[in-house]
C-alpha cells in the first residue's frame, strides 16, 4: 500500500485519532509517540486535511461576518511599510 492509498483509505475516525495523538504526544493506550511517529502522524493529518473543504481543515479560522464581509485584515494581503527617520 502506498502513502497516497493509505491517506485515501483513512476514515474520519482514524484522522481524529491521529490528530489527538499528535496533540497529546501519546497513543490512546497512553504510550508516548516517538518524534518519528509524531512526524509521520502529523504528515498524515495534513495530507488528509487537504482532501477536506477549507472550512473543515485543522486550524481553519472563519473570518466572515454574517453579512459576508471579512473580519480584520487579510493576512495574505501585502502591507505598507512606513519608515520613520530619526535624527
Amino acid at each position: 500500500m502506498t502513502y497516497e492509498q493509505l491517506i485515501e483509505a483513512m476514515t474520519p475516525e482514524m484522522h481524529r485519532s491521529l490528530k489527538r495523538a499528535v496533540e497529546l504526544g501519546k497513543w490512546p493506550n497512553g504510550e508516548r509517540l516517538s518524534e518519528e511517529q509524531r512526524s509521520i502522524c502529523l504528515r498524515a493529518v495534513i495530507a488528509y486535511d487537504q482532501r477536506l473543504p477549507e472550512s473543515e481543515r485543522t486550524g481553519y479560522i472563519d473570518r466572515t461576518r454574517p453579512d459576508g464581509a471579512q473580519h480584520g485584515e487579510d493576512p495574505l494581503a501585502p502591507q505598507t511599510l512606513k519608515i520613520l527617520n530619526q535624527g
